[in-house]
């Protein structure tokens, strides 16, 4: 567990530096240059997301098991990872009304898979994973607000084809997942087979 740990405190540490220190974020970066900034800042990630991953394989090898979700929950889940799959491809679709009218899509995606997969599992190892994204997420979208609201951000009108664009790819992105990648990568069958 303290592996799954680490990786959370290296990979949700570093990108928390707008909630908690955007003063010492931009003066390091003007400090160190903003290539070698991210440079540090994509190794950290990624030395984070890798001991995620192997913590959290460890920790599934002897579950502590809190509880068992009614089935009503995993497919509760299921529909919420759809909309975060959507809100996710809001943030990278040029132009599209989920973006114009939410602002951060994406940190909103990622609160939304950490709910409901907070909803639909059961062991110690799940609460801790996406427990921590989903408080990292809440922070993140208020810290991200407060920085529009102080910087007079606006965001340009969306289009219905930019729109449809988003649901579709986001949908289908999530189906290839639903139904493939997640028992590929992570071995667990979220929809059955």
């Amino acid at each position: 567990m303290s592996i799954l740990i680490l990786g959370l405190i290296l990979f949700l540490g570093v990108h928390s530096a707008r909630i908690f220190a955007e003063d010492w974020r931009t003066q390091t970066i003007a400090r160190v240059g903003e290539k070698r900034w991210k440079g540090i800042y994509t190794l950290i990630s990624l030395a984070g997301f890798a001991l995620i991953i192997w913590g959290f394989g460890f920790a599934r090898q002897q579950p502590v098991v809190w509880w068992t979700p009614p089935t009503g929950l995993r497919h509760l889940n299921a529909l919420f990872t759809l909309v975060a799959f959507i809100l996710i491809a809001a943030a990278y679709v040029p132009r599209n009304q989920i973006k114009a009218k939410l602002h951060h899509p994406m940190i909103l995606g990622v609160k939304l898979w950490a709910f409901g997969h907070l909803l639909a599992t059961r062991t110690l190892a799940d609460t801790i994973l996406f427990g921590a994204f989903l408080v990292w997420a809440i922070l993140a979208f208020r810290a991200a607000r407060q920085r529009d609201r102080a910087q007079g951000i606006t965001y340009p009108a969306g289009t219905l084809g930019g729109t449809l664009t988003t649901v579709v790819a986001g949908g289908v992105i999530w189906a290839v997942f639903a139904f493939w990648l997640h028992a590929l990568l992570i071995g667990i069958a979220p929809l059955g087979r």
